[in-house]
């Protein structure tokens, strides 16, 4: 995390230096782009821009969190894309499925994430945690007020945990984000087996995990060399019918590259 981004750049051209002073609107406005609300159908946000000057519009139906994340998106395109007409729906901010670095969804995710969640000030403050579970998740998320969705894929990318975060719905795994040292063989199976914790909390009227479990590794991934080792599992419940899995992989051999 040695290189600093242009949303980090930015960020400390402004001398920000606490989660708190991220004025997004405030932001937004340096860059001759104006901040609305209104409801909007079929997207989150959309920007509209000429020459110097530009109109972000917020979804005013949406969560103030999620509202955040997409005023930083529609700076990201304002930064990397004018001149191209983009209408970004909910599945495009935040959770785009394609994470291409060419993709303009994934470059504006990103610009949002390092201008929300900069490394400089996130890392400190995730480096106090000695292992991943929801409970750092949410103290971070509230920090930087953000959702607990977004604060777990920034703690996934920031190399300090072998983790996996999953998503899953009723009719199976939406996607997932592994740690950048986690070797691409770990790859979570579609459908959850019953065996696991995160099943009976989907489907059941099992709580969410207040803690991390032990299960073993085969209950996740279908690589025969699964059966050989435990993973540490937790899950909680999102508020769209849907979950979120930390899966930490603390044996070291699952960690070598085959």
């Amino acid at each position: 995390m040695t290189t600093v981004s242009h949303a980090e750049q930015m960020l400390q051209e402004l001398g920000i230096g606490q989660p708190a002073e991220i004025d997004l609107e405030a932001i937004a406005y340096t860059l001759g782009a104006q901040v609305r609300y209104r409801p909007l159908d079929g997207c989150e946000a959309r920007i509209i821009g000429s020459n110097g000057s530009a109109i972000i519009t917020v979804n005013s139906r949406s969560s103030r969190m999620r509202q955040r994340f997409s005023i930083g998106h529609e700076i990201g395109h304002w930064r990397y894309h004018r001149g191209r007409i983009l209408v970004c729906r909910p599945e495009d901010i935040g959770r785009s499925g394609d994470w291409s670095s060419l993709s303009p969804e994934r470059i504006a995710d990103g610009f949002a994430a390092d201008l929300i969640m900069p490394w400089y000030l996130f890392l400190p403050r995730a480096r106090q945690n000695p292992r991943l579970t929801f409970q750092v998740v949410r103290t971070l998320a509230d920090v930087f007020d953000v959702s607990p969705e977004a604060a777990a894929i920034r703690l996934i990318e920031s190399r300090l945990y072998p983790s996996i975060l999953v998503c899953h719905a009723a009719g199976g795994r939406k996607w997932f984000r592994a740690s950048p040292e986690v070797p691409t063989r770990w790859f979570p199976q579609a459908e959850l087996d019953p065996d696991s914790y995160a099943f009976d909390i989907l489907f059941g009227t099992r709580p969410d995990d207040a803690a991390p479990h032990k299960i073993g590794a085969d209950a996740w991934f279908d690589s025969s060399e699964a059966q050989y080792y435990e993973i540490q599992e937790q899950t909680i419940r999102t508020g769209d019918r849907r979950i979120l899995t930390l899966l930490t992989l603390n044996h070291s051999r699952m960690l070598e590259d085959r």
